[in-house]
């Protein structure tokens, strides 16, 4: 159980509550239940494990110690003596917040109000010595369905109008998706830099929106916010789901703002895509025009590959890197750089670059080099506009090993995914909430996440605490084993 001081920390350090007390209208009586309180409510509604019901925060606040119920006013002293709180009240604050927080709301996005509470709030739960351990965040979304029953055919009428139909990923056989009615959560998890070592997997953002509206698109404006607020973006790790959008939905703003992508490529978005001025257009890079088809066809590793194939794909990708036209500038103002032959980095030998022919036969010759060569061949180096590589282009050539090392950390997003969608703790299947609309869902599911970081920051604790306890001793630290086997490794093991 997480306790009661370190949730109003949490709330008191993101300023939060004083802001959304403002925004409240005020009555004839001083309300008893305030803004802080309700948040502590909810934060210990969560740490409990309760599901997300203003009757599990009443319990909660009206369960804690009589000192504390006076502190935070659920005791207060009326007229006729003291006064616990009521249910109604509870109702009464939490539809005040919701409904001052989800005014100007785009018709299924959160309004500004609400977005910033929810992002000073999460970035609260975030210890200060950990703030600057990272600047990577994987990235995706995941369904939360409405208790709202959906409306009948040909209507549009139902008890939560904002939300809509989605498609969400199933574990049944069948390979379609699955529709249901409702929202979709998107979050960034913090996860350790390249080389770098492990960090708490903190969720340092999230938004909700409604099925009408792409998540992509509605995650974007919330991740570019971050260098405004202090936070500087790194790399950013994420699907072929967000790779595949167009590239002024995702690449273009990210890169705009700081990030480098770090991202699985879409299968329609892999290999020979065109070409500029001669040089093939394939998985965000340029290659020499004789580059061959097997290797611009590459794809990732499989997740079932032995060590056998792991060896053979990096060299064939290391192959294929030998191919590459070589970058010689970064971006200028305008999104432009200038790349040159690989022949001419000496990294192949070509008829058509003859001090080439002088390098060792370890590298790669070009046979049948073009008869008619184009400017990437003719050239020196070759001017890339910012249009060509724009939605592919990323931090690591893809598929190298590079990539798929700095690509597995993208895992983070799915076990915070995990940990909201947990049956023993908190699970967000449809019942968790039976509030509707869109801002009191945002609240409830922040404060979630909110408290999920402080179980992740008391479990990090406790194994740094145990990997000291067995330095002291002499001992390695505890290491996780692969529970993962493959046909092949049960086949070579002995009877």
């Amino acid at each position: 159980m997480i306790p009661l001081a370190a949730l109003e920390e949490v709330i008191d350090r993101s300023r939060v509550a004083p802001r959304i007390e403002a925004l409240l209208p005020a009555g004839v009586r001083a309300r008893q239940l305030k803004v802080r309180t309700l948040l502590a409510g909810m934060c210990l509604a969560m740490a409990d494990g309760r599901p997300a019901h203003l009757t599990r925060v009443h319990q909660a606040l009206t369960a804690l110690p009589a000192d504390d119920q006076r502190r935070l006013g659920v005791i207060a002293d009326w007229k006729h003596g003291p006064h616990q709180l009521t249910y109604r009240q509870t109702e009464r604050t939490f539809g005040l917040a919701a409904t001052a927080l989800g005014k100007d709301g785009s018709g299924g996005l959160p309004s500004q109000a609400l977005q910033a509470a929810c992002d000073d709030l999460l970035e609260a739960s975030v210890p200060q010595t950990f703030t600057g351990a990272s600047s990577s965040l994987a990235v995706d979304w995941t369904d939360l369905e409405s208790f709202s029953r959906p409306p009948p055919r040909g209507t549009s009428d139902c008890a939560d109008p904002e939300a809509s139909w989605g498609h969400r990923k199933n574990n049944l056989l069948r390979s379609q998706d699955e529709l249901f009615y409702g929202y979709y959560l998107s979050a960034g998890v913090m996860v350790r830099e390249e080389n770098g070592p492990a960090v708490p997997e903190f969720a340092r953002r999230a938004t909700l929106s409604s099925c009408r509206h792409d998540p992509v698109r509605a995650f974007v404006p919330v991740l570019t916010a971050l260098p405004a607020a202090g936070i500087p973006l790194g790399d950013i790790l994420d699907d072929s789901g967000y790779a595949h959008r167009d590239a002024d939905a995702w690449a273009i703003p990210l890169r705009a703002a700081g990030a480098a992508l770090v991202q699985d490529l879409h299968p329609h978005d892999r290999g020979p895509k065109g070409t500029h001025n001669g040089a093939i257009i394939a998985n965000g890079n340029l290659y020499c025009p004789n580059t061959p088809r097997p290797l611009l066809e590459l794809g990732p590793l499989a997740r079932t590959a032995t060590s056998e194939q792991a060896a053979d794909w990096e060299h064939t990708t290391a192959e294929l890197a030998r191919y590459k036209l070589g970058r010689l500038t970064g971006d200028d103002a305008d999104g432009y750089h200038r790349v040159q032959c690989p022949a001419a980095m000496g990294k192949v030998r070509c008829p058509l670059r003859p001090a080439s022919m002088r390098l060792d036969r370890d590298r790669p010759e070009i046979l049948h080099p073009p008869e008619n060569p184009q400017a990437c061949c003719a050239q020196q180096t070759i001017t890339v506009p910012p249009d060509v590589l724009s939605k592919t282009a990323q931090k690591h050539d893809y598929p190298s090993a590079a990539w798929y090392r700095s690509y597995a950390r993208r895992t983070g997003a799915e076990r915070g995914f995990a940990t909201t969608k947990d049956p023993a703790a908190n699970d967000i299947s449809r019942g968790w909430c039976r509030l509707m609309g869109l801002a009191p869902l945002m609240l409830f599911t922040t404060t979630l996440l909110a408290v999920r970081n402080q179980r992740i920051l008391a479990a990090w604790n406790t194994r740094q605490q145990e990997n000291q306890r067995r330095a002291a001793q002499g001992l390695p630290p505890k290491t996780r084993r692969r529970r993962r086997k493959i046909l092949t490794t049960l086949a070579a093991a002995p009877p």
